[in-house]
């Protein structure tokens, strides 16, 4: 098993706060695994300190077993870890396939002229539009994204991601806001990203952890207190306690 991001002895504290204690963590290549825990578990600290938006006090994150714990956001994401937010990061008042232009000229290091450098560059725009396509978004190209709903304005920003080429994906609860009648959009689209990529969710809904992870980790309090297949997360008693309720939300 090639492993692909690594938490080792992870640790956070804001003052006499700890909110990440000692978490070992492991996502295979390819991997589909979801982070579940209640309000205030930790989850989006753990997310931002494996995405280094926050330094750990101990413990390490490698990635593909390089150590990357010293390393800025940016330079993660050239290393090929990448994420989205609970509130999406976009140009709203620019279209779809600009945006992913941008994702684009970003990783070649083109910055914020990247439009017009792009608009001359057939490959750059090629490669847009087919990462438009995995995400069924080709239709809406041309739109400004502030006029889309906002389903889909959250598959802009995996989009967005995907330009980067990631081998690790890591999504911050990536059908909040959606709704319910239209998450199974964005499910279906991450049960479909590349097999090669990682991909972690953080998400509330039950239904979406259950039809998409392969393995679930649920954390509680900044430590890890289970770890399994579905179906060994379902039949946890202390993860029903504590989490599931129950009545058994699975």
């Amino acid at each position: 098993m090639t492993v692909a991001l690594e938490t080792v002895g992870l640790g956070k504290s804001f003052g006499a706060l700890q909110v990440t204690r000692d978490v070992h963590l492991s996502l295979a290549a390819g991997d589909r695994h979801a982070l579940i825990g209640p309000n205030g578990a930790g989850k989006t600290t753990l997310v931002n300190l494996m995405s280094g938006a926050l330094a750990p006090d101990q413990g390490q994150v490698l990635l593909a077993g390089r150590d990357i714990t010293a390393l800025s956001q940016a330079r993660r994401v050239k290393q090929g870890l990448a994420r989205t937010y609970q509130i999406n990061q976009l140009f709203a008042d620019l279209s779809v396939l600009e945006n992913v232009v941008i994702s684009l000229s970003e990783r070649a290091g083109a910055g914020w002229n990247a439009w017009r450098r792009a608009s001359a560059n057939s490959a750059v725009i090629d490669e847009a539009v087919v990462i438009l396509a995995q995400l069924d978004l080709q239709d809406h190209a041309l739109s400004l994204v502030r006029e889309l709903p906002y389903g889909r304005q959250r598959l802009v920003e995996i989009a967005m991601t995907l330009a980067q080429r990631p081998s690790v994906m890591l999504l911050d609860e990536p059908a909040a806001g959606v709704p319910s009648a239209e998450s199974h959009i964005i499910l279906d689209v991450i049960s479909a990203l590349p097999d090669h990529i990682a991909v972690l969710i953080i998400e509330h809904d039950m239904d979406i952890v259950f039809r998409f992870a392969t393995t679930i980790t649920v954390l509680v309090a900044g430590a890890i207190l289970a770890q399994g297949s579905p179906a060994d997360i379902a039949n946890d008693e202390q993860v029903r306690a504590v989490y599931l309720g129950d009545g058994g939300d699975v």
